[in-house]
C-alpha cells in the first residue's frame, strides 16, 4: 500500500475529546457570555483561514521535496496541521452546542445567576469577586469562575445578602453575599 494512503500517528489515537470533556456534563448547554462565544469564533475563523492555509503550503512545498521521511518541515507541518483539525473539531462542536446568554439583557435583579458579577466575604471578613462564566471562558487570574464550578454552584439563585454554605478542601464554609451585578 502507498504511503499517501497510511494514517501517520504521532500516538494520539482518538483525534476528538470527549462530549463531556472539560468539565461538561454530557447533557447540559454549554452556555456562554457573548465575549466568550465572539473569543471561540475568531480563534475558529483564524484557524480555518489563516493558519491551517499557511501549515498547507509549507507541507506541499515540503512533499514536492521528495524524501518525506526525514523531512522536518513535512513531519512537523503533518504534525501541527492534526492539531489544527482536532482544534477545529473541538470549537466547531463547542460553538454548536453553545447557548449565548447576555448577562446585561437580564431585569434588574439581586440574585446570582449565569453572568453574574458577585462579592461575597468569607467568615474572617475577606472579600473576593468573582464572574460567573461559562466551562470555556474560565480564568481564574481574572476571576472568571465556571457555572458548574462548586462556587458557582453554592452562589447561584441565592441574594444579596444570603448566607450560603461552600464546600472547600479545607471544609464547609458560610459565605455572605455582598453584591451582585451584571455588566
Amino acid at each position: 500500500m502507498s504511503k499517501a494512503f497510511t494514517r501517520e500517528s504521532d500516538g494520539d489515537e482518538d483525534d476528538d475529546l470527549p462530549e463531556g470533556s472539560g468539565g461538561l456534563p454530557l447533557s447540559a448547554k454549554n452556555y456562554m457570555t457573548p465575549a466568550g462565544f465572539a473569543r471561540m469564533r475568531q480563534e475558529l475563523d483564524t484557524l480555518m483561514r489563516k493558519e491551517r492555509p499557511d501549515v498547507v503550503k509549507v507541507v506541499s512545498w515540503a512533499a514536492s521535496n521528495g524524501d518525506r521521511s526525514e523531512n522536518g518541515d513535512y513531519i512537523y507541518g503533518k504534525k501541527r496541521l492534526r492539531e489544527i483539525d482536532r482544534r477545529i473539531r473541538f470549537l466547531s462542536k463547542r460553538l454548536e452546542r453553545s447557548e449565548v446568554v447576555d448577562p446585561a439583557k437580564r431585569p434588574k435583579t439581586d440574585q446570582v445567576f449565569f453572568g453574574a458579577t458577585v462579592t461575597w466575604a468569607n467568615d474572617k471578613g475577606e472579600e473576593r469577586t468573582v464572574k460567573i462564566v461559562g466551562v470555556d471562558e474560565v480564568d481564574l487570574s481574572k476571576g472568571h469562575v465556571s457555572w458548574i464550578s462548586p462556587i458557582a454552584r453554592a452562589l447561584l439563585r441565592a441574594h444579596e445578602g444570603d448566607v450560603v454554605r461552600m464546600r472547600t478542601p479545607a471544609g464547609e464554609e458560610d459565605i455572605e453575599i455582598v453584591k451582585v451585578t451584571y455588566v
